[in-house]
């Protein structure tokens, strides 16, 4: 990687100080220019060539076909972005219609331009939209938690048990019916999503949840202004983690581990309105 600045059209403005994370890119000893120190500590976001209202960064991973101009024209303004988070539901009502491939690799993409720590983009996308694939998956949910139901709720367990840990009691007889919808073929886990986003990060990623969760949402929003309706699979993920080491990545063809997974679909209907949320009086947001 090689950065500098080019002089001859640089005026000094200092806006790349300013924006530089680590501090590489500084003002020269004499106060006259900016030069850059240290780049062997770059981290590569960027922020220096965008920022630069002259294109006076020389930065080799951004070069000129890799920068844009931002068209202010077409952002949306501050009340459409607040109308679309607004209105954004968890639809649950699915058809089983293909989402348009255009409309999935746009939500990959709004997903990949989510901030991540130190901008080390450790995270990956994969999509499935294999029917059978979706189907183990489903299958893979189910009987995680049917198993865990059985052992929570031996009578000898639940005794000894759900005094100290109510909390672990509160799904667990949803669990058996979770299990009775399914082998009706209800699928009350993916809600017949016909396509998976699974978020995926290194395990030595030490803030792989945050930056999967930060990418997740910047999807369901895209998701959301094309008409596609997503939820999180909670259950899912939440299997993932207490199945067997490694069982669901073998069966997700994932690499690393799941952190954030969204089930995409055509919705049935829209919603024509939404409901204030309350403020809470806790505290808590």
């Amino acid at each position: 990687m090689t950065l500098r600045i080019e002089n001859k059209s640089c005026i000094a403005c200092g806006k790349c100080v300013q924006v530089c994370p680590a501090g590489i890119v500084v003002r020269s000893t004499d106060g006259k220019g900016i030069e850059a120190v240290r780049t062997d500590r770059c981290i590569g976001c960027g922020h220096c060539v965008d920022v630069c209202p002259t294109g006076s960064v020389i930065h080799s991973d951004f070069p000129p076909q890799r920068v844009h101009t931002v068209d202010t024209g077409r952002l949306p303004a501050p009340e459409q972005v607040l109308e679309l988070i607004r209105s954004r539901r968890s639809n649950r009502a699915l058809t089983p219609h293909p989402i348009p491939d255009e409309a999935l690799q746009r939500i990959v993409e709004a997903a990949r331009y989510a901030p991540t720590a130190s901008n080390s983009r450790q995270v990956s996308f994969t999509l499935v939209t294999e029917p059978e694939q979706l189907r183990r998956i489903a299958d893979f949910t189910v009987g995680v938690f049917a198993s865990t139901a059985r052992k929570l709720l031996h009578p000898v367990v639940r005794t000894l048990l759900k005094p100290l840990r109510p909390d672990l009691y509160r799904y667990a007889a949803r669990f058996a019916e979770i299990e009775r919808e399914h082998e009706a073929g209800n699928d009350p886990i993916l809600r017949r999503a016909t396509a998976l986003l699974i978020i995926h990060t290194p395990a030595s990623n030490r803030f792989g949840c945050e930056d999967a969760n930060l990418a997740y949402q910047n999807a369901s929003l895209m998701a959301e202004s094309l008409g596609v309706s997503q939820i999180y699979m909670g259950f899912v993920l939440t299997a993932a983690r207490m199945g067997r080491k490694n069982a669901f990545a073998r069966i997700a063809g994932i690499t690393g581990r799941p952190q954030a997974i969204m089930a995409l679909g055509i919705p049935a209907f829209r919603y024509p309105r939404y409901t204030e949320r309350p403020e809470r009086t806790d505290g808590l947001g």
